[in-house]
């Protein structure tokens, strides 16, 4: 028979590229900034969020990995930050009423740094102030004035009891703060020895006078300890006022220069008072503790961990509003945290420790984060809702409270947010979110949605060319010829699997150039041209080809049995492609049908054994309909029929292999043969019209290695669906073997076109009455159905007859 399908030409094999187009962008580079190739609906849609100030217009951007997502998203992000106005500084101050509710602060940008130093450089003179202001002549004196005050007291009432002893013949000592009583006689004081020579009678007058002069002691001295704290008071009040006197010039300077900053007039007004305390409990030589202390602790450092302020944001003046990105979502890590330190067996911590979240760096500005980290974490999806609905930055730690259990905590003033987030992640996540969180949609209003592919033209091979000619002289320091050039759209029309679609996945490309140089540079040239593009593919393919290799191994070796030549009943090559990491190959897999007289219909032999997925099972299901509406218009279709993909063992999915079952099928049922030399794939509806399938490429490139392993013949070939045309993106040394006629590509729109390929026999079309032309295959596809229904039946009645008589 002569076939009626031909052969695809070489110029439907794979998109063409004009080298004299590629030559004219070269010279002319693009005359505009390219930060970004194609997108434009995403672009759209981020242009529209940050045009939007109002609450709720954060953004989700959903697409696929590579496709240039982060960079355009923080390209837009950071020109849109430049008309921005630089945001108000953060910062918290010690809150001296409640430790553990430290107050927060704003400022302009550079104030915070200016407060800081101008904090700093006050503590340094405080700490070069005191103790010495204490050795000023004008404080010595008033403290030795109080101190005579005391004294007189106490000597006063000293001297009346000593007067008293006197006319009692006892004279009053007194030595290192202890005062003692001794008895004198004729003018002589008495030792032990001598007391107690003395006679009974004199030793009790003694004794008495002694007991009265005590008691008189007690009574002249009861309020001394009311003068020691009046004496104390006076110096510490004397203390307070000259610590305030020397303190006083140099906050009032502070006042006068933040005079319009309310927050810091606050601050200083407190700082006036605890300053004098804290001079008091640390730089007084006087005091015990401190003098305990000297040795332990640094008085500045004190100082600055009780009154600097902590700086948690500062800016320069006029920069742009901040562009963060967040790697990793942590609940500390986007709400900040607070830092702890054991002492004595204690977590304590300060207002000095509580660290800046992401939140606060992008206050502001914008927060990039990648979705499904952040929903990784109940607490901090759960947070960051509440911080957008309350636009305040949430600060309380769930896991660093429970960790540090009764310790002292803080619970700082919450800081008002503004922040435009944005999500990257991937379609499923997307509408998995909006189904189950009712809130997403109102927090989350803009969806920047990037496509897989970008449509071809020359504008946009132009900005294409531009781009990876930058990234070639900036990045690489190389360059690139014309023909590296076309080959790299070719790749790029490859990874889209389209004619005339590139692929989104622009950073695909760039990682080819980077290694096509890394091949550049080993044979010592500066510019990439086409041969270091295919040695990086074949590079990669190498190193990721392993799996391929050995099942095309196990092909040829025997050990898995696929035929490239001759013909077979009820046995069909298939294609299938499969997907390992960020590779993927084709690979054929021989396919059987057999049929026999019976009611069981068409078993799907994969999804009898649990390893057919839902999709190829219903693919499969497919046939009974196809062979019903086709054939069996005047007559029950009855038959059994098993079909199998052998030697497969994992679990397959898909429908692309439909095609080829059905035709292994009418094999079995005509007992007409199917060539060998050709394989096919593609998938059916009940009508028998060929449906495009996925990764054709990859099967075509799978059975030509075969035979190409064996030997091409002439005869061998793929059969692909019609519909696939605009898909074929083929390798080069499978486009130069069809072009000298030594493989064949055929595109089919129908069973029985793909039938006649493989059986080299009329298909027939039906006439008027439902018949097919004698000899043609469906005439005998027919035939057997309607045999196989008859003995089926006529089986079915007979028992039933045998069955009335007994």
């Amino acid at each position: 028979m002569t076939k009626t399908i031909k052969p695809l030409s070489s110029e439907q094999l794979a998109p063409t590229v004009s080298l004299q187009h590629i030559h004219s962008c070269m010279q002319n580079p693009y005359p505009e900034s390219l930060p970004f190739i194609g997108q434009q609906r995403a672009q759209s849609a981020l242009d529209f969020a940050l045009g939007m100030e109002l609450p709720g217009y954060n953004v989700f951007v959903m697409g696929e990995a590579a496709t240039g997502r982060f960079t355009m998203v923080k390209d837009k992000l950071e020109a849109h930050s430049k008309t921005r106005p630089t945001p108000k500084e953060w910062l918290y101050v010690n809150n001296y009423d409640d430790h553990r509710e430290p107050i927060t602060m704003f400022m302009q940008p550079g104030e915070s740094r200016q407060l800081a130093d101008d904090i700093d450089a006050f503590l340094d003179e405080v700490v070069d102030t005191f103790p010495a202001a204490f050795d000023n002549p004008g404080y010595q004196r008033k403290k030795k004035s109080i101190d005579r005050e005391f004294d007189n007291k106490y000597n006063t009432a000293l001297t009346a009891v000593e007067q008293l002893a006197i006319q009692k013949s006892v004279v009053m000592l007194e030595e290192n703060g202890a005062v003692s009583f001794v008895p004198v006689v004729n003018g002589k004081q008495l030792d032990d020895n001598e007391f107690n020579a003395l006679g009974e009678q004199a030793q009790s007058q003694f004794y008495d006078a002694i007991d009265d002069l005590e008691d008189g002691l007690i009574e002249a001295l009861i309020e001394l300890p009311r003068w020691k704290r009046e004496s104390s008071e006076k110096l510490r009040k004397l203390k307070k006022t000259t610590i305030e006197l020397a303190t006083k010039p140099l906050l009032k300077a502070l006042e006068h220069k933040y005079a319009s900053h309310i927050g810091v007039i606050r601050y200083l007004k407190d700082l006036r008072v605890e300053i004098v305390e804290a001079v008091l409990d640390w730089l007084d030589d006087d005091s015990a503790s401190a003098e305990d202390q000297k040795d332990d602790f640094d008085a500045k450092g004190m100082l600055t961990d009780f009154f600097a302020p902590n700086i948690l944001i500062e800016y320069k003046e006029g920069a742009p509003a901040p562009v963060v990105y967040e790697p990793n979502p942590t609940f500390g890590n986007i709400f900040g945290k607070i830092e702890y330190e054991s002492a004595q067996g204690s977590l304590i911590t300060s207002y000095r420790s509580i660290q800046a979240g992401a939140l606060h760096r992008a206050n502001g500005g914008y927060l990039i984060m990648d979705a499904d980290k952040v929903l990784s974490s109940p607490q901090v999806w759960d947070g960051l809702k509440l911080s957008l609905k309350t636009h305040q930055i949430k600060n309380d730690l769930p896991f660093q409270d429970s960790s540090v259990g009764s310790s002292f905590t803080l619970k700082p003033q919450l800081i008002p947010m503004d922040v435009k987030i944005i999500l990257l992640g991937s379609r499923d996540l997307y509408y998995t979110i909006s189904e189950y969180d009712e809130e997403f949609g109102e927090l989350f209003r803009v969806l920047a949605d990037f496509d897989y592919y970008l449509p071809s033209s020359d504008r946009l091979q132009y900005q294409f060319v531009s781009k990876v000619q930058e990234y070639c002289e900036q990045t690489l320091n190389c360059g690139l010829t014309a023909e590296g050039l076309v080959r790299l759209l070719k790749f790029s029309y490859r990874q889209a699997e389209h004619r005339s679609k590139l692929s989104a996945r622009f950073a695909d490309v760039l990682e080819l150039v980077a290694e096509a140089s890394y091949y550049a540079k080993q044979d010592n040239e500066e510019t990439i041209d086409e041969h270091h593009i295919n040695e990086a593919l074949l590079g990669k393919q190498y190193r990721t080809g392993q799996l391929s290799e050995n099942m095309l191994s196990d092909i040829e070796e025997g050990h898995t049995l696929i035929a490239t030549q001759g013909e077979a009943v009820g046995k069909v090559n298939g294609l299938t492609v499969l997907h390992i990491g960020d590779t993927a190959f084709g690979t054929p897999a021989r396919i059987t049908a057999t049929v026999y007289a019976g009611s069981d219909g068409v078993i799907d032999v994969e999804r009898e054994a649990e390893l057919g997925k839902s999709i190829h099972s219903k693919g499969v299901m497919l046939l009974t309909g196809y062979l019903g509406n086709k054939y069996a218009q005047q007559f029950s279709l009855t038959l059994s029929a098993n079909i199998a993909i052998e030697q497969s063992y994992g679990y397959i999915d898909g429908d692309s292999a439909s095609l080829a079952e059905l035709c292994g099928l009418i094999s079995a049922i005509t007992q007409l043969p199917i060539s060998q030399s050709l394989a096919l794939t593609g998938s059916i509806n009940q009508h028998g019209e060929v449906q495009a399938v996925g990764g054709v490429n990859e099967k075509v490139e799978g059975f030509f290695k075969l035979c190409k392993m064996r030997g091409l013949t002439g005869k061998q070939g793929v059969i692909v669906p019609h519909s696939n045309l605009i898909n074929l993106v083929l390798a080069d040394d499978v486009v130069h073997a069809i072009e000298n006629k030594k493989f064949h590509l055929y595109a089919v729109k129908s069973v029985d076109e793909a039938l006649e390929l493989l059986m080299d026999v009329a298909a027939g079309e039906a006439t008027n009455n439902g018949a097919y032309p004698e000899g043609t295959i469906n005439h005998l596809a027919l035939k057997r159905l309607e045999q196989i229904a008859q003995v089926v039946n006529g089986e079915e009645k007979e028992a039933s007859e045998d069955t009335e008589q007994e």
